[in-house]
């Protein structure tokens, strides 16, 4: 009987290494959480990271297009149109068309615009400021159901003076809610996924397109090389590891067999074309701006047929009835201080799409073909 017995040898249990969830280069776009209505973070990080979106909302300023103000006097409409012509605003820019940028485009993207006119000491404007969002809150004012007060967010909010002054719109707010709908809400978790996509084939090119070895090397049967297998190997790391260094083009020798594959190699990326698709037709559709003009080719005609282009009009229009009133109160005040009692007009330019010119040329050649057949009958 053994009084001293070989222990077995234990095996070290293999632990998979654990591979956690990139946050990303955008948080907030990743921590979404539903059913919250005012997420001004969330909605910016949006416009930064998917490039697609951003694009569809500055599309939609541009196509909203021009506007002039009427009152039927000529003196006052040239001297109003002097005046939205060269009052300043933020960014070091002057008219109301670039004050108008600024607060449609917050109006798109967090569903809220506030915006104040500046007056000196007699009432003139002499600015045209664009609020920060975060800077804001609304309360109901508690003496006027129907009047909403825009207020500093403090942590007490304090009804700003001079309310006369403020612009205010919301957009399709929620019934009950003060605050406005971002066209973008429904998209954080559709664009969430599809930022995923582009973590996972960045990733995926960082292994696959920067290309990495696995250097193998077998000692033989005899005792000396298994022997020092261990320090050939090391030796063989070594110089494989001078041989890669970059900057520089060096041949690699080794006596023995030694196995060089490349890591990745019998493996292919997946296709992410159709996911990508997927998700972007969900942005597109909420956004309602037709894909090519976003330089997607889906289609073999890259035209809008007139049901879209009524649909676009139609979407146009929407947000035109929802800045009017701004432009009106800022055209009113400025008459009412120069001691004029008209009242504005506001007068949209004609939205002009891709397609018409054709509508317009179908209709010249069915009016011209009305009045030939007019003229034969007279004759």
């Amino acid at each position: 009987m053994k009084l001293f017995r070989r222990g077995k040898r234990i095996e070290a249990p293999v632990t998979a290494a654990a591979q956690g969830t990139a946050s990303g280069l955008f948080p907030a776009v990743n921590s979404y959480t539903p059913l919250v209505m005012c997420q001004n973070t969330l909605y910016k990080s949006l416009m930064e990271a998917v490039p697609i979106i951003n694009a569809a909302v500055h599309k939609i300023i541009r196509l909203t297009g021009g506007f002039s103000v009427e009152t039927g006097s000529d003196a006052c409409d040239k001297a109003l149109a002097e005046f939205l012509s060269d009052i300043p605003c933020d960014s070091g820019e002057r008219s109301i068309y670039s004050f108008l940028d600024t607060y449609f485009e917050q109006l798109l993207i967090y569903g809220t615009a506030v915006g104040e006119m500046l007056t000196d000491e007699y009432g003139n404007i002499r600015y045209l400021y664009n609020a920060r969002p975060d800077d804001v809150s609304l309360l109901r004012d508690p003496n006027d159901f129907s009047r909403i007060l825009v207020c500093r967010a403090d942590a007490v909010p304090t009804p700003v003076k001079h309310q006369e002054r403020i612009l205010f719109t919301a957009l399709d707010a929620e019934p009950g809610s003060l605050y406005g709908t971002s066209v973008l809400y429904g998209l954080p978790f559709v664009s969430s996924v599809l930022l995923k996509i582009f973590e996972a084939t960045k990733s995926n090119w960082d292994r696959v397109g920067n290309v990495r070895f696995a250097v193998t090397y077998k000692p033989d049967g005899e005792a000396l090389s298994k022997s020092f297998a261990k320090e050939r190997a090391e030796l063989i790391a070594s110089e494989w590891s001078e041989a890669m260094k970059s900057g520089s083009v060096k041949d690699f020798v080794a006596v023995g067999d030694v196995d060089i594959k490349v890591i990745g190699a019998d493996n292919q990326i997946p296709d992410s074309e159709i996911p990508v698709r997927e998700m972007l037709e969900q942005i597109v559709a909420k956004l309602g701006i037709p894909p090519f003009l976003l330089g997607l080719s889906w289609s073999t005609t890259e035209t809008m047929s007139k049901v879209e282009t009524d649909v676009l009009t139609t979407e146009l229009w929407h947000y035109r009835r929802h800045l009017t009133p701004v432009i009106e109160r800022i055209c009113s005040t400025f008459l009412r201080n120069s001691g004029s009692s008209l009242k504005p007009n506001v007068v949209w330019d004609d939205i002009t799409l891709q397609d018409e010119v054709e509508n317009a040329r179908a209709r010249l050649y069915s009016a011209q073909a009305k009045a030939l057949e007019k003229e034969e009958k007279t004759d």
